[in-house]
């Protein structure tokens, strides 16, 4: 969907990680995100303007490949919930943060979830941390 600048769920570490690291991210979870949550840092995004929005049952943090439109991208969900538009769409959405420590959100059908042992996954988050390296 969308990338973020900011650093939401970060510890003072600054919001990136590493495939060694990444557990230490915050997650959002037990509500769903208000406006007020997503400047103070707590969460990745909040939902305005639908119906029956919910919490999506997912361990929380969750490593992931995006599909993105630049292609895969290692991420980390921190936040996760069920959204219906006004037309009846439903919607999973994960607030996610990127090796980097940027923020993203995207659909649940644009990711794959992986165990942090997922080859591609240590891959691309080594390749999002060192370019050079890669």
């Amino acid at each position: 969907m969308s990338s973020d600048d900011d650093h939401p769920v970060a510890d003072e570490e600054g919001g990136g990680y590493d495939v060694d690291d990444w557990t230490r991210l915050k997650a959002f979870n037990g509500a769903l995100a208000t406006l007020d949550d997503v400047q103070a840092g707590l969460a990745v995004f909040a939902m305005a303007d639908t119906i029956n929005p919910r919490l999506l049952d997912m361990d929380l943090p969750q490593p992931l490949i995006w599909w993105e439109e630049d292609g895969e991208q290692a991420a980390v969900a921190v936040q996760a919930e069920v959204h219906e538009s006004q037309d009846g769409e439903m919607m999973e959405v994960l607030g996610l943060i990127l090796p980097d420590g940027d923020s993203a959100v995207a659909l649940l059908d644009d990711v794959d979830l992986v165990d942090d042992t997922d080859p591609t996954w240590r891959a691309l988050v080594e390749a999002a941390i060192d370019p050079i390296a890669n």
